[in-house]
């Protein structure tokens, strides 16, 4: 039974190689761009909330320049696997 077990567990990481690569990599870009941001010296994190889906991170939130909205695209841009970011960041002082 044990045997069968590791059999299928096996054959299921096999079966889905790509499934729990891409959530990782979704979770490290995650953490990359919010580290990034959060450490930006004219964003300072803002008010931002991040997601990743697939390598296209959407950030949505306030920051209080025009700069700073305009800078969010270049910062998570710069992160390796990062394939688009969607800019949905206001401007509000």
């Amino acid at each position: 039974m044990k045997k069968f077990l590791l059999l299928m567990t096996a054959i299921s990481a096999l079966a889905l190689p790509g499934y729990s690569q891409k959530k990782m990599d979704d979770a490290q870009l995650y953490d990359m761009v919010k580290m990034r941001l959060a450490n930006d010296p004219d964003i300072k994190g803002g008010n931002l909330t991040v997601d990743v889906n697939k390598g296209v991170v959407t950030v949505a939130g306030r920051v209080d320049k025009e700069k700073a909205r305009q800078k969010v695209d270049k910062v998570a841009k710069k992160v390796k696997g990062v394939t688009s970011v969607v800019n949905q960041v206001k401007v509000e002082p």
